[in-house]
């Protein structure tokens, strides 16, 4: 059984930062590319990060580019998301997801095999 749990979501204020954590178990870590997508109410699911098996090729929406930065910690069974310069248009639930797969687009949420529970993060103005 494959689990993910989402950590370090809560409430900021415009312009701060705040660091989501992923943990993964039930499998080999490094065996998963992963992904984090948000969902604002009212509105549909998104891609916002996602990185392959090593590390050393990462992705990013357009709308979180240069503020937000997506690591992997094999040794941990981790990928965290570090967001900075945050926005009340960031105002979201953050999931993390695994792609066991290595064929799909990172950007697809259909490529994801498993889902995190999310985690809401609040930004206020």
């Amino acid at each position: 059984q494959v689990q993910l749990v989402e950590s370090g979501g809560g409430l900021v204020q415009a312009g701060g930062s705040l660091r989501l954590s992923c943990e993964v178990s039930g499998r080999t870590f490094n065996s998963y590319r992963m992904g984090w997508f948000r969902q604002a109410p009212g509105k549909d699911q998104e891609f916002v990060a996602g990185v392959d098996y090593s590390g050393d090729h990462t992705y990013y929406a357009d709308s979180v580019k240069g503020r937000f930065t997506i690591e992997r910690a094999d040794a941990k069974n981790t990928v965290s998301l570090q967001m900075n310069a945050l926005n009340p248009e960031d105002t979201a639930v953050y999931y993390c997801a695994a792609a066991h797969q290595s064929w799909g687009s990172l950007y697809n949420s259909g490529t994801y095999a498993y889902w995190g529970q999310g985690t809401q993060v609040t930004v206020s103005s």
